[in-house]
């Protein structure tokens, strides 16, 4: 798989199908659709993870998480004037939600905008400040009465944005981590001869806290466990090489650390063997802040030999997370490689 091999249909599929933490059934649907024909048997669990098994010729099992939720919010109020109150679903950087289009899925979608006061009425204080979550709510440009007969407390609320092409790149809303789900099902439709048995993961409320594959990972018991998510590309202006994390274009990375997990030196090196003897660009990845469903796998049962492939990316949590498309597909020639491969992990 080259770099023009991406398909941009399904990562905009992917990317575009609403999905906020604990209310994942639209994108859940477009996941099972996707993976099944790569899959002996597709189910789903209690907490919605969409669990689908490939079958190899014995070995140990091995378990690949990538989590489907996104970024969103949840109503808590509608008022007498029609506009929504929000909580946030995940870790959000209040500037990044201000001048934004969202859309409220109550019993049909309605399209909102994320409200607030405009700079020529602010005072010289609040100019200075961060917005507050109070400072925050929807407008969907409907009086109060037909808001209420849509939209009840309870009712998620997604980030509206397209997929688009940035030069050489990719831009979008929810590349966290939709294209982590994108990478595990190019990598399970490209996987060749494998001795293990491949359990590849769809997993729910990530963002809030690895809840779905905490699950996930409790129910499977896997020996080998590897995610598959972003992580930063801070390769912009002003940024110190020590600083950068990843670069965009130098291919998968793979994960050493985390704020949640610190990786075996026998996983990171086993990944760093494949990629080479594959000829797949890679790079090593430390996030000193920042967690995964790594850590989930790694504590797993009785303890799991786990890691990381990462896909680098710009403008985390924003609408506008961009990465390179080279750097999906080598991720998913590595997961796949590496599901080839897992076996001689143990041995």
């Amino acid at each position: 798989m080259a770099s023009d091999d991406v398909d941009l249909d399904l990562l905009g599929r992917l990317c575009e199908t609403p999905g906020a933490p604990g209310r994942e059934e639209r994108i859940r649907e477009v996941v099972i659709e996707e993976i099944g024909g790569s899959a002996d048997e597709v189910s789903v669990d209690p907490l919605g993870n969409v669990v689908a098994v490939r079958r190899g010729s014995g070995g140990p099992r091995v378990m690949l998480a990538a989590h489907m939720d996104e970024l969103g919010f949840l109503v808590t109020h509608v008022d007498d004037n029609g506009f929504i109150r929000v909580v946030p679903l995940g870790g959000f950087d209040p500037k990044t939600k201000i001048a934004q289009r969202v859309i409220v899925h109550g019993t049909r979608d309605l399209l909102g905008v994320m409200g607030a006061k405009p700079v020529h009425i602010m005072s010289d204080e609040e100019r200075k400040q961060l917005p507050k979550p109070d400072d925050h709510y929807i407008d969907v440009g409907l009086p109060a009465d037909e808001v209420r007969d849509i939209v009840r407390k309870g009712d998620p609320v997604t980030r509206e944005r397209t997929l688009a092409r940035l030069g050489n790149l990719i831009t979008c809303k929810s590349l966290d981590n939709r294209a982590g789900v994108y990478v595990m099902i190019r990598a399970l439709r490209a996987l060749g001869d494998h001795h293990c048995e491949v359990v590849a993961v769809a997993t729910t409320q990530e963002e809030v806290g690895l809840r779905g594959a905490r699950v996930a990972a409790q129910r499977i018991r896997p020996d080998i466990g590897l995610a598959i998510d972003i992580t930063l590309a801070n390769d912009g202006p002003g940024a110190k090489p020590h600083q950068r994390v990843t670069t965009l274009g130098g291919g998968a990375a793979i994960k050493a650390y985390d704020s949640g997990v610190i990786v075996p030196r026998a996983v990171v090196d086993h990944l760093e063997r494949v990629a080479d003897a594959r000829e797949i660009p890679h790079q090593l990845e430390i996030m000193t802040r920042g967690g995964t469903d790594t850590r989930e796998l790694q504590l797993a049962g009785d303890g799991a030999l786990a890691g990381c492939v990462s896909i680098p990316t710009r403008y985390v949590h924003q609408v506008v997370e961009t990465c390179d498309p080279g750097d999906l597909e080598a991720s998913a020639r590595l997961v796949a490689a590496f599901c080839e491969t897992a076996q001689d992990l143990l041995r």
